[in-house]
């Protein structure tokens, strides 16, 4: 059963990766994983903790003196259930609450028309031209929202600017590489970075200021490319019609439209300003704007004389929440969990400190893997692989990378994230891309694949140039 378990959660990662070919929806893939590795844990602990000498569980038992003296059975029960699915879960809340505040914050703008201006901004006949506008266009929306909310919004945005598909599953394509770009140099640009931030793996000064420049190549070098390759020099985009154009937004005045766009960004742009300041989880400031939005938008409707149907009050817009995605996060963290606390990623860590003595290598594979494996899946299992080390402590130079923003999190957060690119599958943001325009596997692995590899190249070489 002991070997059992890391072959259920690689067996459920591949099927996670190939959700479209077997028709299983990847939230119940991983909440099915969750919940066989937490069953396994109980029901074979005596294997697990005993045979096995875990370490984690002799450190319960010196810290619990008083369980010594109960039942075997009811050691594990305290050690499995009491204590480490408690501990887990708690931190698992807070990314989840964290990711549903940002999800609704987003959804909340953009159905007021937050985003509606966009358009107007982006808006250019030149093939060429708005290839830029929405490759640097996107890259800043991923860093303030999150890649994947800013990848729904500028699929909005094409699908109103460019009418022919042909033309704008090439945009989309360019989209995945810049969002996930701009995601990995913002502490909220994606999950994987909001779960090194709210670990205290890195800070959020430490990261902007350490990847954003990487992360700029990561997205220039492919767009330099795609700008000769893709549209011959001078070709136009046909001008969408007018109903093309037309927006169905709600009966507010512009003026609460306006405000509610600045509240919602605030909301999240402020948020590390908020950890910084009071020291609290990073999941009450989202809350915290989320909360100020609510008021506002309740306050709004009371004052303004439209039928309730057409008001689009927060409390009503909460089922637009994607809980599919969310319990998709649920089970993914808490499978690794269960990994962590059977030893399996303490087992893993020991094997690559023997194998592979460098950590910025490691980051740089678990960047390739992700371009077909969930990112979420292996950055949450390189965090419980490595403990955070004590910058007090007399540390190694190959430890020194290990300690809150050592190299080797700085790094990990720009690989984990960038490397999805590579496949389309190989990130959220890719796989949302994916089912919105129809894009073939094969024809971004045959277009996109090497822009995007190219891209995770040159930003690897330039983090490696200047911060070691």
């Amino acid at each position: 059963m002991y070997i059992l378990m890391p072959l259920i959660f690689l067996l459920g990662i591949f099927a996670i990766a190939l959700e479209d070919k077997i028709r299983i929806n990847k939230a119940a893939t991983a909440l099915f994983m969750a919940i066989s590795l937490w069953l396994i844990l109980m029901f074979d602990a005596y294997n697990i903790f005993i045979l096995h000498e875990s370490p984690l569980f002799r450190e319960f038992l010196s810290k619990n003196p008083e369980t010594v003296s109960l039942p075997v059975h009811e050691q594990f029960v305290r050690f499995i259930s009491e204590t480490n699915i408690v501990y887990h879960l708690g931190d698992v809340s807070e990314t989840l609450f964290f990711i549903m505040c940002s999800m609704l914050i987003v959804e909340i703008v953009d159905r007021h028309g937050g985003f509606r201006s966009t358009s107007s901004y982006l808006a250019t006949t030149n093939k060429r031209k708005l290839l830029w506008h929405i490759g640097l266009a996107t890259f800043f929306f991923s860093a303030l929202l999150d890649n994947l909310a800013a990848a729904i919004i500028i699929m909005a945005v094409l699908r109103k600017l460019v009418p022919d598909r042909t033309d704008r599953i090439k945009y989309a394509c360019i989209a995945i590489i810049a969002a996930n770009a701009g995601g990995c140099w913002s502490p909220i640009g994606d999950v994987t970075t909001i779960l090194l931030w709210v670990g205290k793996n890195i800070t959020a000064w430490h990261q902007i200021s350490h990847l954003f420049i990487p992360a700029l190549i990561t997205l220039l070098v492919p767009l330099t490319v795609a700008h000769f390759w893709l549209f011959k020099k001078g070709a136009r985009l046909r001008v969408p019609s007018e109903k093309d154009m037309t927006d169905d937004l709600p009966h507010i005045p512009p003026r609460a439209q306006h405000s509610i766009f600045i509240i919602g960004i605030l909301s999240l742009v402020l948020v590390p300003v908020f950890q910084i300041l009071t020291g609290l989880p990073p999941f009450l400031g989202v809350l915290a704007g989320l909360t100020v939005l609510w008021l506002y938008t309740d306050i709004m409707y009371s004052r303004i004389h439209i039928k309730e149907n057409q008001k689009l009050r927060i409390s009503q817009l909460l089922s637009s929440v994607d809980l599919a995605t969310v319990f998709f996060f649920l089970g993914i963290l808490m499978a690794v969990g269960a990994l962590e606390t059977s030893g399996h990623l303490a087992v893993m860590s020991g094997f690559l400190d023997t194998h592979i003595h460098q950590p910025y290598l490691i980051s740089f594979l678990i960047g390739l893997l992700s371009s077909g494996i969930d990112n979420v899946a292996l950055v949450a299992a390189t965090i419980g692989m490595y403990p955070i080390a004590d910058p007090a402590a007399e540390l190694s130079a190959y430890s020194a990378g290990f300690i809150t923003d050592g190299g080797f999190w700085t790094f990990l957060a720009y690989c984990g994230v960038t490397g999805g690119s590579i496949l389309i599958i190989g990130s959220a943001t890719g796989v949302t891309v994916m089912g919105l325009e129809k894009i073939d596997f094969m024809y971004y692995l045959k277009r996109f694949t090497p822009l995007a590899l190219l891209g995770y190249l040159c930003g690897t070489g330039v983090y490696l140039l200047f911060f070691t």
